[in-house]
């Protein structure tokens, strides 16, 4: 190991300072709020793997940069793994919550020594000198010697021991598919500080915040290990395991372990998994793309046509957002079985892969698709976990419907209908409630998937399509490699459309105000509408007139500010506090559609609609 060390260490320097094409694209398509900051991380480390005990030991070096404005007088790492044991924390949240997830339940709390998660640091040292430091639960809390002054790099050197928890939760051993390692958050990982301050929540089971850098990794394990995920692996004629240039010969060393070397510019995690029993594809594609497949061999012969089956789809997939959102910057991507669902990472996804086709595909689309969205748009998914979650089913169901050919006029109904749902049974809660701080997992499920999507899809009918369109690709040139807030992509969208969405942003997001508009009264040639929901929206308007012929209507709101494209006949604004709008169709009114598309999330549509007989 010191050997291994001192030639890891000694090529820091290098990669390190090496400007990758992936630190070149941010610094060339960034075009954000001049006086943003980020810190900066540069990981090495070094882990030996006993496949036997689930244990391995690790040597980590960091190179931390203060790019904030701020001294620092601590740092705070996560150790995620440490959640796996009775009485932490995540267990206890599991036990109380109205609907535990099913995957945890009361699991932790009958873990045995030998089967809990834990990451324990045994010595820490900054720029050579031991630091003082404190575990607790999750988080690692280190009070430093000298304080990193703005714009200071130090290097922190750390030796630690950990144990792979049995599979519970997105990190683990031997899930139920007998994946051997699931291997995300397994390192200590040091927290994001930006102008809210430190991000230091416990681990409860929800989302994550990275902070962006450089990683270069190294894994001894068993020979008989295939391994697969973050980073591109630097020695593949040491390996093999599908990696090779079958054009040259092995080098496989000597002995019962294989050395693995990856290294991933640019992201801000790191994940690995590994099983003796993978089968490894590679899918080439022609801009140079390389997608890598890892499943077990041993699936019945229906799954293992499924996963051959996905390969060509994946590539669709990944041609589809890189066109509707942004080009993917780096050159390689991993679908691998394991986890206990399915869950992102840097330039891979950790899925469950004994499903039928279509549930293989959706999972692949979900979580390919929040590369973009979380990513590389890295948001703080622990407080904004709707512009993580949402975000991703609105493109990812995009992105089904044309692939599948499933000719859906709507592909984000699902969501609608489960916003509905849970309005009406008076568990909703609003988007703005941090992710572990939701009273029921329904009510984060609805607020992050369901009314997090329909922020875009109903942005459509607020600003058109075609601008959500452009406002999606403006918010991926100005804000990837970053760390986006809502009022990134609410700006993004203003800048593309002309459109003023401060009263958008606020009522969807940040209360649980309720769209309802109603047809209040029809007299002849007039017509009264009537705002009964808190929440104020323009409305389209479809009239069908007495003699059999039809006219849509647009009416503003009058906070907008402006309008959106459309071929309707133009109204005037309807000013958020009047709660009744009428207007003149000029011809006698047989019948009235509030909101054809079905994009506006009205929560009761029996009043949108009617058909009475004229006055």
């Amino acid at each position: 190991m010191k050997h291994t060390l001192f030639l890891l260490l000694s090529t820091i320097t290098i990669f390190s300072c090496a400007q990758t094409k992936e630190v070149a694209y941010i610094q060339k398509n960034s075009t954000s709020n001049p006086y943003y900051w980020q810190q900066r991380v540069n990981y090495t480390m070094d882990i030996d793997m006993d496949v036997k005990t689930y244990q391995y030991k690790g040597i980590q070096k960091l190179v931390y940069t203060n790019n904030s404005p701020d001294e620092l007088n601590k740092v705070f790492y996560h150790l995620y793994l440490n959640a796996f044991q009775p009485g932490s924390q995540m267990d206890i949240r599991s036990l109380n919550i109205k609907d535990p997830d099913p995957r945890v339940g009361d699991r932790i709390s009958k873990l045995k020594p030998d089967e809990i998660g834990y990451i324990k640091v045994n010595s820490l040292k900054q720029n050579g000198a031991v630091v003082s430091y404190e575990t607790v639960g999750t988080i690692l809390e280190v009070t430093l010697n000298k304080p990193i002054k703005s714009g200071e790099s130090v290097t922190f050197d750390m030796f630690f021991e950990a144990q792979v928890p049995i599979q519970i939760r997105r990190s683990g051993r031997n899930s139920s598919e007998n994946v051997a390692l699931s291997m995300a958050q397994w390192y200590p990982k040091m927290a994001e500080y930006d102008v809210e301050g430190w991000h230091t929540p416990p681990y409860i089971a929800r989302e994550f915040h990275g902070v962006w850098g450089d990683f270069e990794v190294t894994i001894h394990i068993d020979k008989k290990y295939t391994i697969g995920g973050t980073g591109y692996l630097q020695n593949p004629q040491e390996v093999g395991h599908g990696y090779e240039d079958k054009t040259k010969p092995l080098k496989l060393p000597k002995g019962d372990k294989l050395t693995w070397y990856f290294k991933a510019p640019n992201v801000h995690d790191f994940m690995w998994a590994g099983d003796p029993e993978y089968n490894h594809d590679v899918l080439k594609m022609e801009n140079g793309i390389d997608l890598h497949f890892f499943y077990k061999k041993t699936l019945d012969e229906n799954f293992l046509k499924n996963w051959k089956d996905l390969q060509p789809k994946t590539a669709e997939l990944m041609t589809y957002f890189s066109t509707h959102i942004g080009q993917y910057p780096y050159k390689q991507y991993s679908v691998i079985q394991g986890g206990d669902g399915g869950m992102e990472y840097a330039m891979s996804t950790l899925i469950t892969g004994q499903r039928k086709f279509g549930s293989l595909f959706g999972v692949t689309a979900h979580e390919m698709a929040h590369t973009w969205f979380q990513f590389l748009l890295a948001t703080n998914e622990s407080l904004h976990p709707w512009m993580d979650e949402g975000f991703t089913s609105y493109i990812s169901n995009k992105a089904e419907n044309e692939i599948l050919k499933e000719g859906k006029e709507n592909p984000h109904s699902g969501s609608y209908n489960g916003y509905r749902s849970i309005v009406s049974r008076g568990y909703e809660e609003s988007l703005s409630t941090h992710s572990d701080r939701y009273a029921t997992n329904w009510a984060y499920g609805t607020a992050s998937y369901s009314k997090g999507n329909i922020f875009l899809s109903q942005l459509e009918y607020v600003i058109g399509e075609e601008n959500v369109a452009k406002g999606i690709k403006k918010y991926f040139t100005d804000f990837s490699f970053k760390h986006p807030t809502p009022n990134d992509i609410k700006r993004s969208m203003e800048k593309v459309s002309g459109i003023h969405l401060d009263w958008y942003l606020n009522e969807w997001t940040q209360t649980t105000h309720m769209i309802d508009y109603g047809i209040k009264t029809i007299d002849s040639t007039k017509i009264t509408l009537e705002r009964i929901g808190e929440m104020p929206m323009p409305i389209d308007v479809e009239v069908t007139y007495t003699d059999g012929t039809y006219e849509n209507f647009y009416i503003p709101l009058e906070m907008m500010r402006a309008e959106k494209p459309t071929s309707a006949k133009l109204l005037e604004d309807w000013a958020w506090a009047n709660p009744i709008y009428t207007f003149d169709a000029g011809k006698t009114v047989q019948n009235v559609i509030i909101d054809k598309s079905g994009l506006m999330a009205d929560v009761n549509l029996e009043n949108n609609t009617t058909l009475k007989k004229v006055n």
